[in-house]
Parts: structure tokens; sequence; C-alpha cells
């Protein structure tokens, strides 16, 4: 292991049987130390980055039925929901005037809504606020609705990006590797279709994020993989801005694990800072960790403490359940000896 880590050190890239000595055999105020050393490589400056943004779900109708979620629901049942052009716009309202200027916009895989009603949605939003920064529709809500319409991955993207779609989050890729995938989300992309979207979005000049939910049906070694798959697009396409891991919440959904720990997590989130070497930024997952955790997490390699999100209804629906205002996120952030800086997703610093 001495080795891994000198090459750590030397800023050499390590392989996944690398990461798979460092989760077996490295003791946590190790991993913490050399991902905090890298974070600080890239950010020398002390400061820590946030959005004001509101992730809005439009509806919870999805035909994926993913055994992970405890908040989709299928079409007809009670409590399934379109939000109309008026609630869309009053929950936009409701950000800018909290000093938001973007949106997460995403949904589930509803059977009957096609392009048209995406770019209804998109055109509308970006003519009532033109200003707004529209953050939306994962890679598996975009090869649904490629499906549904019979078009291509590339027109599909194309075509949300010509109607007002400014960036794509990293949303359904759980851990890109088709054994986990068949077993927890089998109706949902794979993982080379999680990727192609990614890499089109990519040439046509979009941004997008990456993630990882992790501690559910997967093995460790799955985990590298993914990250592996990860650090190829991106020294490829060099598109993503980010990377956000967080663990598996249980409760409620149909697996049924022991839930992570809050070192388990800060294990898993240095790990990804030292093996991600061309990813710029990794956020800190408060809104399943908590304060406390998430801002351990900023000396565990993380630079960016990601939304305040106004509204969050996923993780909620898994009875996690932390907010925190954007005063909070700042106080938090100073606490640990950072400046706070509020960012758009670009990561360009706002005044």
């Amino acid at each position: 292991m001495k080795n891994i880590i000198n090459r750590i050190m030397e800023s050499k890239r390590i392989s996944i049987e690398d990461a798979m000595v460092l989760y077996d055999k490295a003791d946590l105020l190790t991993l913490g130390q050399l991902a905090n050393n890298i974070r600080k490589r890239i950010h020398p400056d002390p400061v820590v980055t946030y959005i004001i943004d509101r992730n809005i779900n439009y509806t919870n109708i999805c035909q994926s039925q993913c055994k992970f979620c405890a908040f989709y629901k299928q079409e007809g049942a009670r409590g399934g929901y379109i939000l109309t052009q008026e609630e869309l716009f009053q929950k936009i309202r409701e950000t800018i005037a909290l000093g938001g200027h973007q949106i997460m916009i995403q949904g589930g895989l509803h059977p009957h809504l096609g392009m048209e009603y995406y770019e209804k949605i998109l055109g509308d939003v970006k003519r009532e606020f033109p200003n707004l920064w529209i953050h939306g529709f994962s890679p598996p809500e975009i090869i649904h609705i490629s499906r549904l319409s019979k078009l291509s991955v590339h027109e599909t993207i194309q075509r949300l990006q010509e109607a007002g779609l400014d960036s794509i989050p990293g949303g359904g890729a759980e851990i890109l590797v088709d054994r986990v995938r068949q077993l927890v989300s089998p109706i949902k992309c794979s993982t080379s279709e999680w990727l192609d979207v990614m890499k089109k979005a990519h040439n046509l000049g979009m941004r997008t994020t990456a993630t990882m939910m992790f501690g559910h049906l997967e093995i460790p070694q799955e985990r590298w993989e993914h990250l592996e798959k990860l650090r190829t697009l991106q020294d490829e396409t060099k598109g993503f801005t980010a990377f956000i891991p967080w663990p598996f919440q249980p409760k409620n959904t149909q697996i049924k694990v022991e839930e992570n720990t809050g070192s388990g997590y800060l294990r898993m989130l240095a790990i990804s800072r030292i093996f991600l070497d061309n990813f710029d930024n990794i956020q800190a997952s408060w809104v399943t960790q908590g304060s406390k955790i998430a801002q351990i997490a900023l000396f565990f390699g993380a630079n960016d403490m990601g939304s305040t999100m106004i509204e969050e209804n996923v993780v909620k629906a898994a009875e996690v359940t932390f907010r925190l205002s954007e005063s909070e996120i700042c106080s938090m952030i100073e606490g640990a000896g950072y400046r706070a800086c509020k960012r758009n997703m670009l990561y360009h610093i706002q005044d």
C-alpha cells in the first residue's frame, strides 16, 4: 500500500486494483489526508462553493419501478401527478425570490410524455424566465423520450437544447455496471446508454454532472468500475463539471440493507477524489448526510456543498429530511475555515 500512497502523492493515476487496496486497507484519516491534498492542489484558495436552485419533479409517474426508489407512482395510482404550468412557474418564482438563477427539473419515465411535451415545458419556461438556467432531464429520461418519440439520442438532446435545456444532471447512474442495474433498475437504460447520452451531450457543447448512488446491491469493485467509466469519458470529452456520490437510503424501498455509515461515506468520498483525477469538483452530500458529516467532507476531498435544495422529494420519500438554508450552508462552510462562494452550474463565482 505504501507504493500506492507514494504514487498518489506524486500526482500519478491510480487503478481499480489500487482503489480496492485503499478501500480494504487504508485507515480513514490517511484517505482523508490524501484526498484533501488533492483538493488543495486543484483548488488552492480556501473557497467552498454552493448554488441556489430547486429540484423540481415535474411528475412522479414512472414506469421504471426501480427497487431503490420510494418516490415513484405507477400510472393511475393515488398520489400520481404532473405539474401544471402555473405550479411549475410558481416554484420558479419562489426560487428566484430566494436568489436562485437555476432549476433542476427531473421526473419519472412517464409512459405518454413525448418530445412535444418537453419542448413545450422548456419553451414556456424560457419565455417567462429568459435568464433562468435549466439543468434537467437525466440520461434515463432522455433515452425514454427518444424511444417514445422515435428519435435518435442525438436528435433528442439537440431538440431539447434548442428548446432551452442548458445542461444535464447525472441522475440515473446509480452504479454503472449492468449486473447491478439489472438487479435494481432493470427497465432503466443500460450503462453504455447512460454514457452515450453524456458523450453526445458533451459533443453538442453541453456540460453535465456525474453521480453515483452506492451501498445497495453492488460489490466494492463495481464502485471502482463505475468511477473508471466516468474517468475514461472525462478524458475524452472533458464535459463533466462535477462528481456527486451519495449513499443509498433504504427506507420505504424494496431493497433491505443496513444504512450506510458516515465513516463509510467519507471513505467513499475520499477515494472518489483520489481516483477521479480529471474532475475539478467533488460535491458533498449534506442532503443525505446532514450538516456535520458534510462539513467533515470538506476535509475528505469535497470542495463544493451543492445546492440549497429549496425543494427535494426523492430522498425525502426515503425519510431523510435534512434541510439547510443559504445562510446555514454559508455558516457551515465558514465554520470549517473556508470562504463560502455562490456559483452557477459551470462553477463560475457569482456576486
